[in-house]
């Protein structure tokens, strides 16, 4: 099971567009407790090269989703059902890094989150290394 928060970390760094992620206004004990697939406010230090980094501040999916596994007689030995919260709709926005060296495009484009539901892991916009 997935938390959609460590999937947008994951995406990011996989572009190779983020920093060192925190997240923002819900308490630990409320975040522990919640069975579902919501959109969450989310930070992160934007960051590229030729540019000072910069702290944004977006909306991401994050949640837990029904999953499980049973054994079966015939290869592969085991029928897989995991759900990961995901991006449902999304848009792009843009922010300006500061201190960009010349040549260098200040623009950083990253997601946010508009609706997020339990889905099928894809790499479209998911780290599913484990599915």
């Amino acid at each position: 099971m997935h938390l959609a928060l460590v999937l947008l970390v994951l995406l990011l760094l996989g572009q190779g567009l983020a920093g060192s992620p925190t997240a923002v206004t819900t308490s630990m004990a409320a975040l522990h407790s919640f069975r579902g697939c919501a959109v969450r406010e989310f930070s992160f230090v934007a960051q590229k090269p030729g540019c000072r980094g910069l702290r944004v501040t977006t909306e991401a999916c994050w949640g837990r989703c029904h999953t499980w596994e049973r054994p079966v007689p015939e290869p592969p030995y085991i029928h897989r059902h995991h759900r990961v919260c995901t991006y449902a709709l999304t848009r792009y926005v843009s922010a300006r890094l500061p201190g960009c060296h010349p040549g260098v495009s200040p623009l950083y484009h990253y997601p946010v989150a508009i609706h997020c539901h339990c889905a099928a892991c894809t790499t479209l916009d998911t780290e599913c290394e484990s599915f």
